[in-house]
This record gives C-alpha cells, sequence and structure tokens, in this order.
C-alpha cells in the first residue's frame, strides 16, 4: 500500500503541469498565479476543514518551535522555487535541472535518514537506499543529456519565438543558484518530516492517521504560497500581464490553473500516508521513489505529446535509458525496505 501510495504521489507530481499545454493566451505568470493560489493556499486548507477535526486546536497545541520549524522550511520551500528558473537560465535546462532536482532528491531523502535513523547508513537497508539514490542521479543525468541533445530539434520545430530559456549569466552563479535551489527544495520533504508533531496532534483530535499529514502541508505551503504568488504579482505588474486574466476566451484556463494546483497538492496529500506505511525510513525511501516516479510520468508525457518529435535517436535513448535507471532505482529502494 505504501509504495502504491507514493507512486501515485510522484505520477500527480509529474503531470500537474499537464493541463498548462493548452494555455496559449495566457503567459507563464498568469498560470502560475492561479494555480499557486488554488494548489498553496485553497485547497492545502480545504482538506484541512475537511479532513482534520478541530484544526485550531491542532495549531494551538502544537509546540513553538515545530510551528517556527514548519515556517522556516517552507520559506525555504518557497525560495527554492522561485531560485529553479533563476539556476535554469544560467545553466540551461539539462544541466540546471539535473543538478536542482538531483539534489532535492538525495537531501530529502538522506537528511532524514543522517537525523533519524543514522545507524541505518551502515545496514544492508541504508547500504542499498544509498545506492538507489545513486541510480536516481544517473537517471537523471542520461535523461538531462538527452535533453540536451534534444533542443536543437524542439527549437527548430517551435520557432525561435517558443524555444524556451536563453542561458545567460556567470556559470559560477548559476551553478550556486542552482546548488541552493537544490538544496532549498528539499524542505518540502524536511519540513514535512520534522514537523511530525503537527500530525500527531491531529490524531489526537480525532483525525484518521492516513489523513493526519493534511495538518501539516497547509501551514507549510502557506510561505510557499507568498513568496510564489507574490512574485507573479510582481511579474504582472511588471510586465503589464494582469490584464489576460480577464481576457476573452480563458474562462477555461481558471479550472485548469485550479486543476494543476488540486494535482499538486493532492499528490502530497497521498505522499503523507505512503510514507507513513513505509516504516522508520518512510520519508526517506518514500521521497525516494516519489521523486523519480515524479520525473518518469513527466518524460512519458512528453513522449506521448510529441515533445520529443524530431529529436535524434541518440537523445530519445538516452532519455529511455534515463526513465529505465529511474525504474531501476525505486525496484531496488522497495528492495531496500524489506531487508
Amino acid at each position: 500500500m505504501g509504495y502504491a501510495l507514493v507512486i501515485l504521489a510522484g505520477i500527480l507530481q509529474g503531470a500537474f503541469m499537464l493541463p498548462m499545454k493548452p494555455m496559449r493566451k495566457w503567459v507563464w505568470e498568469n498560470t502560475w498565479f492561479v494555480y499557486s493560489t488554488a494548489g498553496y493556499l485553497v485547497f492545502p486548507w480545504l482538506f484541512v476543514l475537511l479532513t482534520i477535526p478541530h484544526p485550531l486546536n491542532v495549531l494551538t497545541t502544537t509546540s513553538l518551535h515545530s510551528l517556527l520549524l514548519v515556517e522556516v522550511f517552507g520559506i525555504g520551500w518557497g525560495i527554492g522555487s522561485l531560485t529553479f528558473g533563476l539556476g535554469v537560465s544560467r545553466l540551461g535546462m539539462a544541466l540546471g535541472f539535473t543538478i536542482i532536482i538531483g539534489l532535492a532528491a538525495t537531501a530529502g531523502a538522506l537528511i532524514p535518514m543522517i537525523v533519524l535513523s543514522p545507524e541505518k547508513l551502515t545496514q544492508p537497508q541504508g547500504i542499498m537506499t544509498l545506492f538507489s539514490l545513486a541510480l536516481v542521479l544517473i537517471g537523471l543525468g542520461l535523461g538531462a543529456w538527452g535533453g540536451k541533445l534534444r533542443a536543437p530539434a524542439k527549437k527548430a520545430a517551435e520557432g525561435s519565438e517558443a524555444s524556451g530559456l536563453e542561458v545567460h549569466g556567470s556559470f559560477g552563479v548559476g551553478l550556486a543558484i542552482c546548488i541552493a535551489s537544490g538544496l532549498l527544495s528539499a524542505s518540502a520533504n524536511l519540513g514535512f518530516t520534522f514537523g511530525a508533531e503537527y500530525q500527531r496532534r491531529a490524531i489526537e483530535q480525532g483525525a484518521a492517521p492516513t489523513m493526519a499529514g493534511n495538518a501539516l502541508w497547509a501551514p507549510l505551503t502557506l510561505p510557499l504560497f507568498i513568496c510564489s504568488a507574490g512574485y507573479c504579482v510582481w511579474l504582472m505588474k511588471k510586465n503589464r500581464t494582469g490584464g489576460l486574466l480577464a481576457l476573452r476566451g480563458t474562462r477555461a484556463y481558471w479550472l485548469l490553473a485550479t486543476l494543476m494546483g488540486f494535482m499538486w497538492i493532492a499528490g502530497f496529500a497521498v505522499y503523507a500516508p505512503g510514507a507513513r506505511f513505509l516504516g522508520a525510513l518512510g520519508t526517506s525511501v518514500g521521497w525516494a521513489v516519489m521523486m523519480s516516479t515524479m520525473v518518469i510520468t513527466a518524460n512519458i508525457l512528453g513522449f506521448i505529446t510529441g515533445e520529443w518529435k524530431g529529436a535524434s535517436r541518440k537523445a530519445f535513448g538516452l532519455a529511455v535509458a534515463g526513465v529505465a535507471m529511474l525504474i531501476l532505482a525505486i525496484c531496488v529502494v522497495g528492495y531496500a525496505n524489506r531487508l
């Protein structure tokens, strides 16, 4: 059950941007503002109201230390999300994406193990888990290499206006930003792991153990909403694109962007009980599986929707090899958790 849930979480995380494809009349900040409002603010608190009895009691009985710790991780998560685009714009999608997602997956899985179960690091279970993380990094590297080789064909197919991010700026600065973004993006799992008191208090108030994680995601994503929505508002003001939100023929975009937000937070809502079912190393094993499944899903959807059209056989082969390596990593981490 635990693996099924974290794999489902990864599928939701990997697919949440799919509804964004038809929104050609909106620019990024329009879509991301609506998505952020739904996924980081509305749905997390709606889940709290629907699944957590006496939510105010949960907040008032949780220690100040846990409250502050969760908000600090939430701020880190928000900054990590914002710096993702800055890092990629300086190093390119292939290298930037690999560094950020690789560090987020590795740090998010390793730090809980080091802090909560350090003895596992020298035991077969921990060693196999570390091996699976190495496979994740190799898989991401292969996929990034394939993506780099695909880029010229994709640019030619889409035209210069839709060619994606233009790489600019200092490599050293870009590398530092990507490293910071990757480490900060791991805050999502760190906040979930070290904010476990929220879940205990929710269970004390009568919440089902499988739903208790919803008490944590709402305060954890609040700083994420402030960072993301605030940045989008600034961009809309700077670029004078706020009026596009009311553009004729975009009514369905609101629904699609809201669906993006629902899919995103639903992934984390499903991840919480999944990690719980996986036992002592649940947040380490579960995070690695979810992140790997997320990348696999995004790649498969990219194949289906034609993102790899015109790519060379070598580029496509590298992408497939990367996905295969991530699938192998999931199998290895599954075996490790049974030791």
